[in-house]
């Protein structure tokens, strides 16, 4: 029966529809990876900090994780500790500073800036480079450093030191700088790439870039497979029901042939 020529035209026919829906398939599935790549963001190509974020609000996602460059002066008076800060896996103590860009132009204010300058494994060593710090005159430097945005601030957790920091919050901050009132301040911090003499660099990798598989497209690839195996099924049943439709008509000629046979 599968063997007379049409039904092998047929099953040709429905081999060639389920090779085209196969690769429809795989093409779909290649569409899924291929949007599920990850796109390396351009975060270690060192830009001007004016170029990638403004002060007075949050910075964009595209912004986070940027290393920035900048032209700005340390205030002396304005370093303070932040404790409990990991360093791979360390806790320990922050030195931050406020850095103060802009200014010097008649018709331009300072804009404030905190920056993560290192990072120390015990609260003295902090503290003795964080007086060596405030000890250097101020003068206008060139900071580079990864790009992050402001931490929510926290109520001290122990009592007895109400004034401890553990949060890099530009808010915090900015209430304990002196002489900003009015100024601008950036909605976010900067860790310096290359920390003083005394204190560690703080780890600040690359932010990660999130990849999902387009779902739709896996789902496409399915139907396209259920349509390739939708094919052989149909020629399968097509023949099938051919045969039975046969079987039929020769069982009905052999119950009507004895019938035939006893007509006088």
């Amino acid at each position: 029966m599968m063997l007379r020529p049409r039904w092998i035209g047929a099953l040709i026919l429905a081999l060639a529809l389920a090779a085209g829906f196969a690769w429809l398939g795989q093409w779909q599935l290649e569409r899924a990876v291929e949007s599920g790549k990850v796109v390396d963001a351009p975060s270690e190509t060192v830009l001007p900090l004016a170029q990638v974020a403004k002060p007075g609000g949050p910075i964009t996602d595209k912004a986070t994780g940027q290393l920035v460059t900048l032209e700005g002066s340390f205030i002396p008076t304005d370093y303070e500790l932040l404790q409990g800060r990991l360093n791979h896996g360390t806790a320990g103590w922050w030195v931050v500073a406020h850095v103060s860009i802009g200014g010097d132009a008649a018709d331009s204010e300072p804009v404030g800036l905190p920056v993560a300058r290192g990072w120390a494994a015990d609260e003295k060593t902090a503290k003795a480079a964080m007086e060596r710090l405030a000890a250097e005159p101020e003068s206008q430097q060139t900071i580079v450093g990864r790009l992050l945005p402001t931490e929510a601030p926290e109520v001290p957790k122990d009592k007895k030191h109400p004034f401890v920091m553990t949060t890099m919050s530009s808010a915090a901050l900015y209430n304990l700088w002196t002489g900003v009132d009015g100024q601008d301040v950036y909605s976010a911090y900067v860790v310096e790439a290359t920390p003083p003499a005394g204190l560690v660099k703080i780890a600040s990798p690359p932010p990660i870039q999130d990849a999902t598989l387009n779902w739709l497209n896996i789902f496409y690839a399915a139907e396209w497979i259920v349509f390739a195996g939708f094919a052989i099924f149909f020629w399968f049943r097509l023949v099938k029901d051919a045969k039975e439709k046969e079987d039929e008509l020769r069982e009905l000629e052999a119950e009507s042939a004895p019938q035939l046979g006893k007509v006088d």
